[in-house]
């Protein structure tokens, strides 16, 4: 799967561009038909929730699955993302049936 990985007003670091990377490959065992995603990570404002944000969409013939998750470091709010997209792939392949 190719995946395009952008953080927006700062760089992100080898090592969470490898984690993404292997977190993504592992959602790819989870549907066949995926032709691409975008992973986006953001600086936010609000610090109670966490102010790192990953939004993650999966580009799937027909549609887009996207989530989106705020958190207080970004493998975390990458982890819940891609949970939540394992959820939507569930129910995208209940409708394809």
């Amino acid at each position: 799967m190719n995946v395009q990985i952008q953080s927006v007003k700062f760089d992100a670091d080898r090592k969470l561009v490898e984690f993404i990377e292997n977190k993504m490959t592992k959602l790819e065992r989870f549907t066949d038909r995926t032709t691409g995603a975008e992973v986006i990570l953001k600086l936010d404002k609000d610090f109670e929730k966490g102010n790192k944000v990953a939004t993650i969409t999966l580009h799937m013939p027909g549609e887009d699955l996207v989530a989106e998750h705020q958190a207080r470091s970004f493998e975390e709010a990458v982890d819940v993302a891609i949970d939540a997209l394992k959820r939507q792939i569930e129910k995208f392949k209940e409708k394809a049936k």
